[in-house]
């Protein structure tokens, strides 16, 4: 009985030659991870890249356009610019993963359990999931806030609360489409107990378009980043953030637009490379 697969027929393409031709086929992924690839190297890497430090304030120096020695200028308080962008990189993309992956894990379980099982489970889940949706994010991430301060925190625990929902919400038609297919009828027939067909036959079937949601979430919280750090709810200074620079900025548009435009540029530049690849992503499985 171990030997039998009961998986549908549609996941076969598993060798690594044939999946990096896909890969190569397939321009906006390539694009996409070459764009956070380097995005990625830069964070990585600025130390060893800058020699200023992302705090390091030179009044002397404030307000100067971009030149050989501070490649994309100074701000107010003549910290170098191309430094405190990567160095919000590092915040921002640290944040915007970390707070993806217990509601990533959480919805696409959810999600599974109630399109699997139906009935009572599917109406308390989708009960749940109707609750908290009414409720605008942005609300309750203002709620947190108050409630446990400014700063990292507030996020994880907002996102922790709603993020789990769009997971939910497209997981659950996956699995109750799934459920009606003949593979898992016969795994029922065999008398596995539910929570194996679930996590051994029927989650990678419904992975691959959770992934590609995750990716357009993860722009949806990184705009949601930076929008808190703009409204001064964030990340607390002196930390690095785009949102925070571009407020930091707002107020020298006229004579020093750079300041506000960079982390600006960032934001939409990693929007596009996120947008990409989970359209390349979804072009791969689409063709599978």
């Amino acid at each position: 009985m171990n030997d039998i697969r009961l998986d549908p027929p549609l996941q076969e393409g598993g060798k690594t030659a044939g999946s990096l031709r896909r890969i190569w086929n397939t321009p906006s992924l390539l694009v996409g991870s070459m764009m956070f690839a380097v995005l990625i190297i830069l964070a990585v890497f600025i130390p060893y890249l800058s020699p200023y430090e992302p705090s390091g304030q030179n009044l002397s120096a404030f307000l100067q356009p971009p030149s050989a020695a501070h490649w994309l200028g100074t701000d107010q308080l003549g910290r170098d610019l191309f430094t405190r962008l990567i160095y919000a990189a590092r915040t921002d993309l640290k944040i915007m993963v970390l707070a993806e992956i217990i509601p990533f894990c959480t919805g696409v379980f959810l999600g599974m359990l109630a399109g699997y099982y139906g009935k009572w489970i599917d109406t308390v889940i989708t009960l749940l999931t109707d609750t908290l949706i009414a409720f605008p994010f942005y609300l309750i991430v203002i709620i947190v806030a108050f409630a446990s301060g400014a700063g990292e925190r507030g996020i994880y625990i907002t996102f922790m609360l709603v993020g789990w929902i769009v997971f939910a919400r497209v997981v659950r038609g996956l699995s109750a489409s799934f459920r009606e297919q003949e593979w898992v009828a016969s795994a029922q027939t065999l008398g596995l107990p539910g929570v194996r067909i679930i996590l051994r036959h029927l989650l990678p079937n419904v992975l691959p378009q959770a992934v590609v949601v995750l990716m357009t979430d993860m722009i949806g919280l990184l705009v949601a980043i930076v929008t808190l750090g703009y409204l001064g709810i964030g990340i607390a200074p002196p930390t690095p953030d785009w949102g925070t620079m571009i407020a930091d900025g707002q107020p020298f548009i006229t004579t020093a637009w750079w300041l506000s435009a960079v982390p600006g540029f960032a934001v939409v530049y990693t929007g596009i490379a996120l947008s990409l690849v989970g359209d390349g992503l979804a072009d791969i499985w689409r063709k599978k």
